[in-house]
Parts: C-alpha cells; structure tokens; sequence
C-alpha cells in the first residue's frame, strides 16, 4: 500500500482521512492518538519533529513523500492523487485551484481558533471547566469571518453553483467544513448564516465523511 495516514478521525486528521475516502484511495490507516504521548516517541517525531498529527506517506517510484499540517496533507491527496475532470473532489481549473488554496489558508487564519474555543466551552471540555464567555466572545468575533462566507455562497449560488469554488463538492469544501463542523454546537451563529448552515449539513451528509468518522 503506497498511502499511509497516521492520526485519528477525532483529530485534524480527519480531513486527509475524509479526502483519502472521497477519492477513494487505498489507504493503511494508523491510529495514532495524540494524548497518550504516541506522537511524542522517537519514531514518530522521525517523521514529524513537530510532534503532531497527521503525518502522511506516499511511497513513491521516485522516493517516499512525507506531508504534515491537516490542511498540506489533504491539498496534497487532491492535487496528486486527484483526477482534474471535473468530477471528484480535485480542482479541474485554475479558478478551482486558487479557491481550495484561498478558502483552506482562509479557514485556518480567520475561523479555526475561535471555532475550537466555541466547541471546548460550549460542548467538549467538562462542564466545570467551561467558561461562557470565552465562548461567547468567540463567537462575536466568528460572525465577521463567517459573513464572508456567507456572502460567498450568495453569490456562487447565483451564480448557478451551491459550492465553495464550483458547481461540485471539492477539497475546498471539505477543508473549510472540516473546521466550521466545530460551530455547529453554537445555534447563534448557524441562525445567522442560514446559506452556511445548509452548505455545512450538505458536507457533513457526504458517505466519504460519515465512513471516516464511524471509522473510530
């Protein structure tokens, strides 16, 4: 197998994980949870000194690739594995290629913070340990970003197209939803951005996605 993802779905790594499955790759899977100090050994840190997940291998005729950072891991299983037809979830055009680029670096600069901390306080961390206002005040400064977004898909669905960058789902979508499914426990900011909360519920319905998250 040529393809191996180390991380698990409950993790970044579910977007090359979720990317691997739309593109239906064979993939060797390795769990490898980050809380247990696994990414912290010797062995793994050989692959990404950083210490995090996910790490992916693609051993190649020329060499062996080695990709860290969710979003470079996933943008690179569209762009090397993919099929530019204008089917799958690979960027058949350069318009395409430039929004899975802008939407990617856009979602993790201007939302994936302030879209963890709503999740910590509002759902995941223990209750006693949740503090609203933190919660609160990432979601004041969500709605600026969010209104982009928002936006954006006014206008694509104008445009005749009910996706990030085509008339499809592609990585773009993927990566960004992959990030905004943290919001979804916050019912404010879903009301407000109706074109979203749609778009989202849309991604996350995908088999692709509901394979990788049964899958542990």
């Amino acid at each position: 197998m040529s393809l191996t993802i180390h991380g698990i779905p409950a993790s970044r790594a579910l977007r090359p994980l979720w990317a691997a499955a739309e593109l239906g790759l064979d993939v060797a899977h390795v769990p490898t949870p980050y809380a247990d100090g696994s990414t912290r050994t010797p062995a793994f840190l050989e692959l990404n000194p950083n210490g995090h997940i996910p790490v992916l291998i693609d051993r190649r005729p020329e060499g062996e690739v080695v990709v860290w950072e969710s979003m470079a891991c996933t943008l690179y299983l569209a762009r090397v594995h993919g099929r530019p037809d204008g089917r799958g979830i690979a960027p058949a055009t350069a318009r395409e290629e430039a929004e899975a680029l802008r939407w990617s670096f856009w979602v993790v600069n201007e939302v994936e913070r302030d879209a963890l901390t709503v999740l910590a306080h509002l759902h995941a961390m223990p209750e006693e340990r949740r503090k609203p206002e933190l919660a609160l005040a990432a979601e004041r400064r969500l709605a600026v970003p969010l209104r982009v977004l928002e936006q954006h898909l006014k206008r694509q669905q104008a445009a005749g197209q009910d996706w990030l960058a085509a008339g499809r789902f592609t990585v773009a979508d993927l990566c960004v939803a992959s990030v905004l499914n943290w919001v979804r426990v916050s019912r404010p900011l879903l009301g407000a951005h109706p074109l979203m909360h749609e778009w989202l519920r849309r991604c996350l319905e995908r088999p692709a996605y509901l394979r990788v998250r049964e899958s542990g």
